[in-house]
């Protein structure tokens, strides 16, 4: 590593000594906040701004707007089974496209930014296409660059396998990669710029009066995007909780202060009864004849398809693969010659509570409140941190507001200590 990377500090009595500089800011901007050129010119503003106040930079990037969504259609045009190392290939071009502009329009403004991509940052990958995992990091590029005084963008989503193959991470892979470069520099936190203000007690466009969460532990947060809140990608909370690292969660177009998911947050006392009540409106609901879980289960994880709940019948199975598009789990049952009947008119609504085993009137309440709203439940499943309903896709934003008036009082910001029943708080 370059001597720059130290700098030289006085102490008292004179003596001079040798210290690690600050680290370095990591910070990842969503799709949004880089969706053209405008945004891209002030993402590139505010990193300037940060790297002339005496900061290093290093920014995760990931594609323009709905690019993705774009060559992903694009694929499926071409065949309903697109091989997944070439669906790699075509869908991390987008998040090169925007490190490549951001790093121009840094250069416009008189400072100076590296683009690299994936495999040049060290971002190294399981060869599990189209849903490959981290393995490691090896930044030895990235530290260089900022020996050199340069801010560092890297493309989001994308890594290395072991045979030189470019991988993706999944759907809002980005997120995961700022969070693992995050670890790698020892940076103790990222923050992610989106185009949400903060992560609320539900979705704010459901219900408006949702509670804002000045700080969220990482399991909460875990569970809340794992049941279909879009702020994070599950796999950079994870990533986040097992290496120490704080997220920070903030808009990209205000100066709101925003959420911190953190291990213990400032003031914690202890789980909420009710972390929050995370939604998806599509939650499809396959049904297949003649195989059994297990061959289902296989085909799915072929194509990084993971099983949600699977539910035997007497003629096969009946399951549901959440947040995956149905296109692909067809797909990947087609590829084992297994046809699939799709019920595509349910969505689904849980209830997010840690330590559900030892709150047994949580899925009682939940259950009672929807069928006393007229709201009748498709499939049931609970695990350690929440309870999920399977609700005609139609209900669904009635379901989350019923539930949130049943377990989250109104009121403005609050941590998610603040929002203990009675019972805890006693």
């Amino acid at each position: 590593m370059s001597t720059r990377n130290t700098i030289e500090v006085a102490i008292e009595g004179g003596r001079r000594a040798t210290a690690a500089p600050a680290a370095p800011l990591v910070w990842k901007f969503g799709g949004t906040s880089v969706a053209d050129h405008d945004r891209l010119r002030a993402v590139a503003e505010r990193m300037v701004a940060a790297q002339r106040s005496g900061r290093g930079v290093v920014a995760v990037l990931s594609a323009m707007g709905k690019s993705t969504d774009k060559l992903v259609d694009q694929a499926y045009a071409m065949s309903s089974r697109p091989p997944l190392r070439e669906l790699d290939a075509l869908l991390s071009v987008g998040e090169s496209i925007s490190c490549a502009l951001a790093s121009i329009a840094v250069a416009e403004l008189g400072s100076h930014a590296v683009s690299l991509t994936g495999p040049q940052a060290g971002i190294g990958t399981d060869a599990r296409h189209g849903n490959a995992r981290l393995v490691g990091i090896e930044p030895h590029r990235i530290h260089e660059a900022l020996a050199d005084g340069a801010i560092v963008l890297v493309t989001g989503f994308q890594g290395i396998a072991p045979d030189g193959d470019v991988t993706t991470l999944g759907r809002g892979g980005s997120d995961a990669s700022a969070v693992a470069v995050a670890a790698a520099l020892d940076a103790g936190e990222c923050e992610i710029f989106t185009d949400v203000p903060a992560v609320f007690t539900a979705d704010p466009r459901v219900v408006p009066d949702a509670r804002r969460l000045s700080s969220i532990r990482h399991e909460e947060m875990l569970e809340m995007a794992e049941a279909g809140a879009a702020v994070l990608q599950p796999r950079s909370v994870e990533l986040a909780l097992a290496h120490g690292v704080d997220i920070h969660l903030r808009s990209s177009f205000s100066t709101e202060e925003g959420t911190w998911i953190r291990r213990e947050a400032a003031g914690f006392e202890g789980t909420a009864e009710v972390a929050g009540i995370a939604h998806r409106r599509e939650e499809s609901l396959f049904a297949v004849d003649g195989a059994g879980a297990g061959v289902v289960a296989a085909a799915l994880a072929e194509r990084a398809i993971t099983v949600g709940a699977i539910v035997p019948t007497t003629s096969g199975v009946q399951f549901t693969a959440p947040g995956a598009d149905p296109v692909e789990v067809t797909a990947a049952l087609d590829a084992v010659d297994l046809a699939a009947k799709v019920d595509e008119d349910l969505g689904s609504v849980s209830v997010v509570s840690l330590g559900m085993a030892r709150k047994p009137d949580i899925p009682v309440r939940a259950l009672a409140a929807l069928e006393a709203g007229g709201i009748p439940p498709r499939l049931v499943t609970t695990t350690p941190g929440r309870i999920t309903v399977a609700v005609s896709s139609s209900r669904v934003d009635d379901a989350v507001r019923l539930l949130h008036q049943t377990f989250i009082p109104a009121a403005g910001s609050a941590t998610v200590s603040d929002l203990h029943s009675p019972a805890d708080a006693a």
